[in-house]
């Protein structure tokens, strides 16, 4: 019976060893997984996912984030403002006011007047020519004054046409983000070409050294295959600096942070840019942000021009003041009668029998305006002309993207030719790799021509004035 108990002790001591070994065991375990994890997700946090932009999604960050697009928005502004600084001269004016001082004699303010305890003043240009063209400092409205209006209409125009500016600059914006995004496209995948470049370089070089040992190759050879792998490693460096640069460039215009990586996917201009045709020229001449602010510029010189040509009008001022006197300054001992409340209206009108400074602001607006004219026709010359040439350059660029996607197929189809002759053993492994990096040479001639293509065309609508529409 002893020997039983004992047995059966001895079982659940070693049933309870066992069971504190399988726990121990899966909480070590536990325990490792964790501190496994922990600096994975630390390493997660620390470095930033990739941001995968489109062409139309990397313009419309740039539209929100560039720093030339703001400045330009802050200009025009700015334009507008001060364009309301002359408006304001044509919006009545109103003023009160009160003062003390010491007198001697008889009581009067220093523009003559009679010393008032309380004051209010108003004064209204009807019509008032001359000083139409002047910025007047008085306080009163201007309701007619041709001079002064020419001027604010003028100053409208340049506000208008530094709007138009604001247009020029989002153009800009969006041509060289387009420019940028492409060239990146363009570049990566070169990279990933030459990438494979190098490792058909290297083979070359294995089996020529091979050969070489072999007594079948002269060293030259060896010094040529070399050569070519050092060449291949030269451009993978090149185009890596470029990549850095044109990264840096999109995150400063897109507003994504320095250390953002960035993805982008091989795509094309929308396909409203090759539907605009032969109608570009005119086009051009409707919508070029150019010539639009030139146009501006010669209505605001009109306008200018017709209010100096009004100066020989008469002015026509309405005044009206009102003085609340006082008798602590024994203004009444000056004068037979007192009034406490008085009130003055009138109106004034002056008629300019001659005007030297109006026939010399006629001749300087006229001058300004022959020459904002003159700015305006050579600038249509211009335009039309540019967008005829930058027309004969796309199509140029089509065809040498057509000559280098035949020179592509015609690499290809070498290929082709020479990995079956070495299936069949008739070619050593050589040949095949140098058809191959002239393959990847034609690949990369295609994709620096397709490239080009693409930079004439953004170059062809931004001139024409169409490249923002396109984004729409």
């Amino acid at each position: 019976m002893k020997k039983a108990r004992s047995h059966l002790y001895k079982i659940r001591v070693l049933l309870c060893g066992l069971i504190l070994t399988v726990l121990l065991t899966a909480l070590s375990t536990h325990v490792r997984a964790q501190d496994a994890a922990a600096p994975q997700s630390s390493v997660s946090a620390t470095v930033a996912a990739p941001v995968a932009l489109t062409l139309k999604r990397a313009i419309e960050l740039a539209l929100q984030n560039s720093k030339d697009i703001q400045v330009a928005r802050l200009q025009a502004t700015f334009a507008d403002r001060s364009a309301m600084i002359t408006k304001a001269q044509f919006l009545p004016n109103l003023y009160a006011g009160s003062g003390a001082g010491f007198t001697y004699g008889i009581p009067e303010t220093p523009g003559g007047r009679a010393p008032a305890l309380f004051s209010v003043t108003y004064q209204e240009e009807v019509f008032n020519e001359p000083l139409r063209g002047l910025f007047s400092v008085t306080y009163q409205e201007e309701v007619f004054n041709e001079p002064l209006r020419g001027e604010a209409k003028e100053r409208q125009e340049l506000a208008r046409s530094q709007r138009i500016l604001l247009e020029d600059t989002r153009n800009s914006v969006i041509a060289r983000t387009a420019a940028a995004y492409l060239e990146l496209v363009m570049i990566r995948h070169s990279l990933d070409l030459l990438r494979k470049e190098q490792a058909s370089a290297d083979k070359i070089l294995e089996v020529t050294q091979q050969r070489e040992k072999e007594n079948f190759e002269l060293p030259v050879e060896v010094t040529r295959s070399q050569l070519t792998k050092a060449r291949v490693v030269q451009r993978i460096l090149q185009l890596e600096g470029r990549q850095d640069e044109l990264e840096v460039f999109l995150r400063s215009q897109t507003g994504l942070a320095q250390d953002t990586a960035i993805e982008v996917a091989p795509e094309d201009l929308p396909g409203e840019a090759e539907q605009e045709g032969a109608n570009l020229v005119a086009m051009a001449m409707q919508t070029n942000t150019s010539l639009r602010a030139d146009e501006a510029d010669v209505r605001a010189k009109e306008f200018r021009l017709i209010g100096e040509k009004r100066g020989y009008y008469p002015t026509l001022e309405f005044v009206g003041v009102y003085s609340l006197l006082g008798r602590f300054n024994n203004y009444d001992q000056f004068f037979k009668t007192f009034q406490r409340n008085n009130v003055n209206v009138g109106v004034q009108v002056q008629v300019p029998i001659f005007s030297a400074q109006t026939k010399a602001n006629i001749a300087l607006a006229e001058i300004n305006l022959r020459i904002a004219q003159t700015n305006l026709a050579n600038k249509k010359t211009e335009v039309s002309a540019a967008v005829r040439q930058k027309t004969r350059r796309l199509r140029e660029r089509d065809a040498a993207k057509e000559v280098a996607r035949l020179e592509l197929q015609l690499a290809q189809q070498d290929v082709a030719v020479l990995q079956s002759q070495l299936d069949e053993g008739k070619i050593n492994l050589r040949e095949v790799e140098r058809s191959r990096l002239a393959e990847n040479e034609k690949w990369m001639l295609y994709l620096d021509a397709n490239f080009q293509r693409q930079q004439a065309q953004l170059d062809l609508l931004q001139t024409a004035g169409q490249l923002d529409k396109v984004w729409q």
